[in-house]
C-alpha cells in the first residue's frame, strides 16, 4: 500500500464507483476492514491536501487493528443553538464529537473535517469527549435570561456510545437536567441507556423526557456490517420494550431508509415496535453530504458490489440527481417519486399500527434554574 498527496480547492474529489468486473480492484474491495465502518481514511475537505492510499499491489493482509482514542475537548458553552424550520427542537448538546458506533451512514461523519480529521475511520477511531458539558450546562442553564425548550441529544453523534461506560459525560449531563426539571429528548442505539433508568423513570413521570432509538434494519448481518460497534438490532427492541415498560416514552427511528437496501423492512420494523409498546415512530431518508458520498459508495464496492450502482442510483433519484440536498424540508424526506413513495409506506403503515400523528410534548413549567455554588453555600 502506498500513499499519493493531491491538492484540492477545497472540496473534496469525487472518485467513480468501480465496476466489480474491474481487472485491479482497490485495497478495501479485496479486504474490508472488520469491525469499522468506514473503508478508508482520507483528508478532510479543509486540508490543503489529499492523501489517498494505493494498492502497490505488494501487500495482501489485512490492515492493522485500528485502536480508539479520546481527547478531551473543553468548550466554552455546551448547549448548540438551530433556527432550522424543518426540526423540532432549537437546542441541543452533544457530549461527544465522532462516534465509535461506526454507522457507514452517518450524516455528522464530515463535520470531523472541522477538526483537521478524516470523515473515514478518524471518526470512528478518533474521539473527543467533554468532561465539563455538566458544569457548562449547569451554568448556561442558571443564566437570568435563559427559557426552557426541550434539548436534544442525539441528534449529531450518540450519546451513549461505548466511551459513555467510561466517561459518563451523557450521565452528568442528565443528573443536570434532572436536578433543573428540564425537558429532554434523547437518540440512541444504544442498550447503555438503560443504566440511567433511575434518572429517566421520575423524568417521565413529570413529563420531562422521551427516548427515541434508531433501528435501521432487524438482518443483524446487515447491522454487523453497517453499523459495527452498535447494539445488534434485537438488542434495541428489547432496550425500547424494557423502557416503554419502565414509563419512558418511546420512539422508534426507521433512519436512515436506504434504497433496495433496508427499505423492504419499514412496515415490520414499525409493527415489531408496536408490540412491545412504543408510542411514536418517525423516519429519515439516506442522504450523503459531502465526504460521506465516496464513503458510502467505498462500502457499497466492499460489501454490496452487485448492487452499488443501482443502489446510488436510486439515491440520486430521492435527491435531485445528487446524493444530497440540503434544501429545508427536503433534506430528511428527500423528493421525487421514490422518496415519495417511501414516506407513503411509513405513513400507511404508521396509521395502520395506530402510531399518533401527535407527538409527546413535554412540559417547560416545572423548570427550576439551578443555583450558583457561591448561593447556595450562603443558604448553609
Amino acid at each position: 500500500m502506498s500513499v499519493t498527496a493531491k491538492a484540492w480547492n477545497g472540496a473534496p474529489p469525487r472518485r467513480p464507483i468501480p465496476r466489480s468486473s474491474d481487472p485491479e480492484p482497490a485495497d478495501w474491495r479485496r479486504n474490508p476492514r472488520r469491525g469499522r465502518g468506514a473503508q478508508s481514511n482520507e483528508s478532510g475537505r479543509f486540508e490543503p491536501h489529499a492523501y489517498i492510499p494505493v494498492d502497490d499491489g505488494w501487500s495482501e493482509d489485512e490492515p492493522p487493528k485500528l485502536e480508539t482514542t479520546v481527547t478531551f475537548e473543553r468548550p466554552k458553552t455546551i448547549i448548540t443553538r438551530n433556527d432550522s424550520p424543518d426540526i423540532s427542537f432549537d437546542r441541543s448538546i452533544n457530549p461527544y464529537r465522532g462516534c465509535e458506533h461506526g454507522c457507514i451512514y452517518c450524516f455528522a461523519r464530515p463535520t470531523h473535517a472541522f477538526m483537521g480529521l478524516s470523515p473515514g475511520l478518524d471518526f470512528e477511531s478518533k474521539l473527543f469527549a467533554k468532561p465539563d458539558a455538566a458544569s457548562l450546562l449547569e451554568k448556561e442553564l442558571a443564566a437570568k435570561n435563559y427559557k426552557p425548550r426541550t434539548i436534544a441529544i442525539g441528534t449529531n453523534t450518540d450519546p451513549y456510545q461505548p466511551i459513555e461506560r467510561q466517561h459518563r459525560v451523557m450521565r452528568q449531563v442528565l443528573e443536570v437536567l434532572a436536578r433543573s426539571n428540564h425537558p429532554v429528548g434523547i437518540v440512541t442505539k444504544s442498550a447503555l441507556v438503560l443504566r440511567d433508568l433511575d434518572l429517566l423513570v421520575p423524568m417521565a413521570e413529570k413529563g420531562l423526557v422521551k427516548v427515541a432509538l434508531s433501528v435501521t434494519t432487524l438482518d443483524p448481518n446487515l447491522a454487523r456490517k453497517m453499523e459495527p460497534r452498535a447494539a445488534s438490532p434485537q438488542k434495541r427492541l428489547a432496550t425500547l420494550k424494557t423502557l416503554a415498560e419502565a414509563g419512558v416514552p418511546t420512539c422508534i427511528m426507521v433512519a436512515p431508509i436506504i434504497p433496495a437496501l433496508n427499505d423492504a423492512e419499514i412496515e415490520t420494523i414499525l409493527a415489531r415496535a408496536k408490540a412491545i409498546g412504543v408510542r411514536e415512530a418517525g423516519y429519515v431518508m439516506l442522504r450523503l453530504p459531502l465526504e460521506l458520498h465516496d464513503l458510502f459508495g467505498e462500502w457499497l464496492e466492499a460489501h454490496y458490489p452487485t448492487k452499488a450502482r443501482h443502489i446510488l442510483s436510486l439515491v440520486r433519484s430521492t435527491r435531485d440527481g445528487k446524493t444530497y440536498d440540503s434544501t429545508w424540508g427536503k433534506r430528511m424526506t428527500g423528493s421525487g417519486p421514490y422518496a415519495w413513495m417511501m414516506g407513503r409506506r411509513f405513513e400507511a403503515a404508521a396509521a395502520k399500527l395506530g402510531f399518533g400523528r401527535e407527538k409527546l410534548k413535554l412540559r417547560h413549567d416545572l423548570f427550576a434554574a439551578p443555583k450558583p455554588a457561591g448561593e447556595q453555600l450562603r443558604l448553609l
